[in-house]
């Protein structure tokens, strides 16, 4: 069985960012996976990051992180990104030298180097706009910025992207059909 870290950011215990995050724990547990989960709203979590050095509850997400199979993210995108909260989080606990490095090439020219090449990842995220204008118009902005530009930066290959498209105006019926992806998504990792 997996241990999955759960990084949860949504302000309203009544969202459907909410229903995903208790669904996709009601369902791992249930299924004998592990389930450590940081809820940054509750949890107050400062993502000012201003060039310190990480203070004890970066290293305490590091350490959890260590421990883990799958890191899993759960938030909504705003303005083709996940919220601020969940932003700064990536920012000062993915950061180098923890989560990667650079290799120098040539003069100023690298590339990073992964330190998180055992971990995998699934993120869930929820989108106000229908699927048509996300992946047309808008190019995937959030899913290639997540994946190429976090988390394989990280070393983290094995991404399972999970995307929930027009929330507030699709049916119950529809909605519920979403978590049981989530369900399904659970109970496989």
């Amino acid at each position: 069985m997996s241990r999955a870290f759960v990084v949860y950011s949504h302000y309203d215990d009544k969202s459907f960012n909410c229903a995903i995050k208790d669904t996709f724990i009601e369902e791992a547990e249930k299924h004998g996976h592990e389930v450590d989960i940081v809820d940054l709203y509750k949890e107050n979590f400062n993502p000012i990051f201003r060039g310190e050095s990480p203070d004890d509850v970066v290293l305490d997400h590091r350490k959890r992180i260590e421990e883990a199979d799958i890191i899993v993210l759960i938030a909504p995108i705003w303005n083709f990104r996940m919220p601020a909260l969940i932003e700064g989080w990536i920012d000062k606990v993915l950061a180098p030298p923890w989560a990667f490095t650079f290799k120098r090439l040539v003069g100023n020219y690298g590339y990073p180097e992964g330190n998180l090449n055992s971990k995998r990842a699934i993120i869930f995220c929820t989108y106000g706009a229908p699927r048509l204008a996300i992946t047309t118009f808008f190019l995937n902005l959030p899913i290639r910025r997540l994946k190429r530009g976090v988390l394989h930066i990280c070393g983290i290959r094995k991404i399972n992207y999970r995307r929930y498209f027009a929330v507030p105006f699709v049916s119950d019926e529809k909605r519920q059909k979403y978590l049981k992806d989530v369900r399904t998504t659970a109970r496989n990792m």
